[in-house]
């Protein structure tokens, strides 16, 4: 069992932070309370992300453009930047899941080459956003589930080697349960990170996962 799988889960989705903006050509900077980029991060990404609680919220804003658009994902939800400019985006929960008996469902498969990374990015709807250099990255897995057409219906992301953190999941069908538990099949013997939102905690709890703390999204009017 991890210690704190909070402390995990957030340094896990920092690495990943960092690895999309090094393929846009940012710099991330680490250390013991946060990660961050000094200049706006691509769309849906924060510009930081805490790695502890107790972070000092004027330390952490002074790393970052704190201009339109700016935001910093919260990960312990305990600072308040309300007076910085800044708003609630969202709420979500941290989820964990042990290593267990794999679901009954075929396992995704890797996505290895750029025009399967650009079909896969226009079913997730990111577009640009994920470039090909994701897939020479060894700590990052693309991952895609097909229909018999071989059209892609979902997919996510698994960054690490152990426990591994579970991003960027979607799918084109009317069951979201069915996605969480393929990629569970894809890797059924490591511990699995990750955040959803409220709306969508439902389909990983029916995965196995649970939750372990609350995390909050800021965003700069």
């Amino acid at each position: 069992m991890l210690n704190d799988p909070r402390v995990a889960a957030a340094r896990d989705n920092a690495e990943w932070c960092d690895i999309v903006c090094g393929t846009h050509g940012l710099a991330g900077r680490t250390d013991a309370d946060a990660w961050s980029v000094p200049h706006r991060s691509p769309q849906w990404y924060p510009d930081a992300v805490t790695l502890r609680p107790g972070v000092d919220a004027v330390a952490l804003l002074a790393r970052v453009d704190v201009g339109p658009g700016a935001s910093v994902k919260d990960s312990f939800a305990d600072l308040d930047l309300s007076g910085y400019g800044f708003r609630v985006l969202f709420d979500a929960q941290w989820i964990h899941r042990q290593p267990g008996a794999p679901p009954a469902d075929a396992p995704l498969s890797q996505v290895a080459t750029a025009d399967d990374l650009a079909a896969w990015a226009a079913a997730h709807g990111g577009g640009e956003l994920f470039r090909p250099a994701l897939l020479t990255d060894p700590r990052v897995r693309v991952l895609a589930r097909h229909d018999d057409r071989g059209a892609i219906t979902g997919g996510a992301v698994l960054t690490g080697g152990g426990p591994c953190g579970v991003s960027n999941l979607f799918t084109r069908t009317d069951n979201p349960r069915d996605i969480w538990r393929a990629m569970c099949a894809t890797v059924p013997g490591t511990p699995l990170l990750g955040y959803e939102t409220t709306a969508d905690l439902a389909a990983a709890r029916a995965a196995g996962f649970s939750t372990t703390g609350p995390l909050r999204v800021w965003l700069h009017a």
